[in-house]
């Protein structure tokens, strides 16, 4: 039977237009946080939803996180959770809100270019998500975790002398980047809060003038923010509060020679609770 909670977890590996921007690890940071998800935070199996590779095309995460928010707006659901673990890019910002900004964006599988921008019928920004999550209602708590980045600058030396990757896609033109070179970049987390969604929590796994790592950790691939977060979760046996948590991921990144320095956002009042 369904809960009062609903998730939704997407990871995308593989592009269609773009094969060589491949990256390796988000399929198994979906895995991961389904894990989390059923074991800690009360919600069964089948109140996640995830979306992988080809499944995960814009036109379908929208759908679902329509179907979440709708869910909310009708009672049925009291706290949401959304992860995304794919490349972040950039767009010119489209609605003219803040001129000395880029906005943020994410590529779904079947992100496209469209002249010399990214199509929008195939990118998702910022401000997309913005104006559907102010739909929820004010009981309604949003938790949403963005494994990706939105900046193009590089890793240390030191990441290419080992297994990984930035999980970053340049705008695909001169003319596009020109538009959006030398503008401030605010980061998603700040975006929402600035616009009053103060009912949402948002983590970041890095600042947003870094990049995060597609890396490779033992045998197998994962975001290095979401292995890190699921580590200390699963060390802590989710004992930890959220600000204890982010530091204890931003340590262990940092010891492991990440230069990305994850960012959590949230209200005051929800800085002693733990995750649930």
């Amino acid at each position: 039977m369904a809960g009062v909670k609903r998730a939704l977890c997407v990871g995308i590996n593989k592009y269609k237009n773009f094969p060589s921007a491949e990256l390796h690890g988000c399929v198994n940071d979906v895995m991961d946080m389904q894990a989390i998800l059923t074991k800690y935070w009360g919600l069964a199996k089948e109140d996640v939803v995830e979306l992988i590779d080809e499944d995960a095309t814009k036109s379908d995460i929208m759908k679902n996180l329509e179907e979440m928010v709708n869910g909310a707006k009708a009672g049925k659901y009291t706290k949401l959770f959304f992860t995304l673990s794919s490349h972040g890019t950039q767009v010119p910002d489209v609605d003219g809100d803040e001129p000395d900004r880029a906005d943020e964006a994410f590529c779904p599988h079947d992100l496209a270019q469209k002249g010399d921008e990214w199509d929008p019928a195939h990118v998702i920004t910022d401000d997309e998500l913005h104006d559907l999550f102010v739909q929820l209602p004010e009981n309604v708590e949003l938790e949403a975790f963005f494994d990706t980045c939105h900046s193009g600058d590089g890793l240390r030396a030191i990441d290419f002398l080992m297994t990984r990757k930035p999980r970053y896609l340049p705008p695909p033109s001169l003319k596009a980047f020109e538009k959006i070179e030398d503008r401030r970049k605010r980061g998603v987390g700040r975006l929402f809060l600035e616009r009053g969604l103060t009912n949402h929590i948002l983590w970041s796994a890095c600042r947003p003038d870094q990049t995060s790592a597609d890396a490779k950790i033992g045998p197998s691939w994962h975001g290095a923010f979401t292995y890190y977060l699921v580590k200390n979760i699963d060390k802590s046996q989710n004992k930890l509060t959220r600000p204890e948590l982010v530091a204890k991921v931003r340590n262990d990144l940092n010891k492991d020679r990440y230069s990305q320095v994850p960012q959590l956002d949230l209200e005051a009042t929800r800085r002693k609770t733990t995750i649930s």
